[in-house]
């Protein structure tokens, strides 16, 4: 993971974390693009938990675009209160967006749309604070109507985390997929986050579970617990205490400097990470089974 951020992720760059909402969010790239010292990054997530929030605290953000910044079970991140109000580490521009608008958006960036034109959001103040979206009448309706023009979003890098792929970058992933479909197809590039390497025949197995094709996908990289403490459907469960904890820790900037270094800055990789979790980690292990039904792809 560190070879592949280093060459596909630069300063600047619009970043995806988060895409299936508070399952499988990619916390191991967030903090390899911390450790790497990342500038300017717009990052784009519809629900990142605290994921967010950390790089706004390590001074990795320039720009938020999203539906939803904080701490889901904590309360709210520390980090963005503290950019959006006093522009500390460094001020963010914060373009908002309601969870269905930035789905549409996504949408439209996978679909080669312009543009999406919505409703749902008329009335709300979404339109105000986020001036890339425009109103409009809409051109088909017999009488007058409002609608809300949702420009498409086409990220740079999208990472996925995944239950397991194949070392082409084919790749599983059951359980909430949220907006990832999308929000990859979307992207210019892919990093894939694989808790598990298969051979091929697994993933040819199941076709239907295939959401981004190995052709898509620029980087395939074997990182176990790669979304801890976010939860990952069928491998692992979400690590409430980490998350409780961080929220009490990072009050103060100091505070989260001090934090940062300690789960972070001062660990070498995610594989350090892991060691440092230890028995914690291994706690939140998924070792039930709830199988699904198997599939017949047979065609004679």
């Amino acid at each position: 993971m560190q070879e592949a951020i280093a060459e596909f992720v630069h300063d600047g760059d619009s970043v995806v974390l988060g895409a299936a909402l508070e399952n499988a969010i990619p916390f191991a790239a967030t903090h390899e693009l911390i450790r790497q010292e990342r500038r300017n990054l717009n990052v784009i997530a519809p629900i990142s938990d605290i994921s967010t929030d950390m790089l706004i605290g390590a001074g990795c953000v320039a720009e938020v675009t999203g539906a939803w910044v904080g701490n889901v079970s904590g309360g709210m991140g520390h980090n963005f209160r503290r950019a959006a109000e006093s522009g500390q580490p460094n001020p963010i521009r914060i373009y908002d967006y309601s969870n269905f608008s930035i789905g549409m958006a996504f949408f439209a960036g996978a679909y080669g749309l312009p543009y999406v034109p919505l409703k749902s959001i008329l009335g709300s103040d979404i339109v105000k604070s986020n001036p890339r979206m425009k109103m409009a009448e809409n051109p088909l309706a017999d009488e007058p109507e409002p609608v809300v023009l949702v420009p498409a979003l086409k990220p740079d890098i999208a990472f996925l985390v995944v239950q397991r792929a194949d070392r082409n970058g084919n790749s599983h992933i059951w359980g909430s997929t949220g907006l990832t479909q999308e929000a990859s197809i979307a992207a210019e590039k892919i990093i894939v986050l694989a808790d598990e390497i298969v051979e091929p025949e697994v993933i040819a197995s199941d076709p239907s579970r295939v959401l981004i094709p190995g052709f898509g996908v620029n980087a395939v990289c074997h990182i176990p617990a790669a979304c801890h403490p976010a939860p990952l459907i069928g491998r692992w469960r979400r690590d409430n205490v980490f998350f409780h904890d961080y929220h009490k820790e990072t009050r103060a900037p100091e505070e989260f400097d001090r934090w940062c270094d300690e789960w972070v800055r001062d660990l070498p990789d995610h594989a350090a990470y892991r060691a440092k979790l230890g028995g914690q980690l291994e706690e939140l292990r998924i070792t039930g089974e709830a199988l699904s039904a198997p599939a017949n792809y047979a065609t004679e």
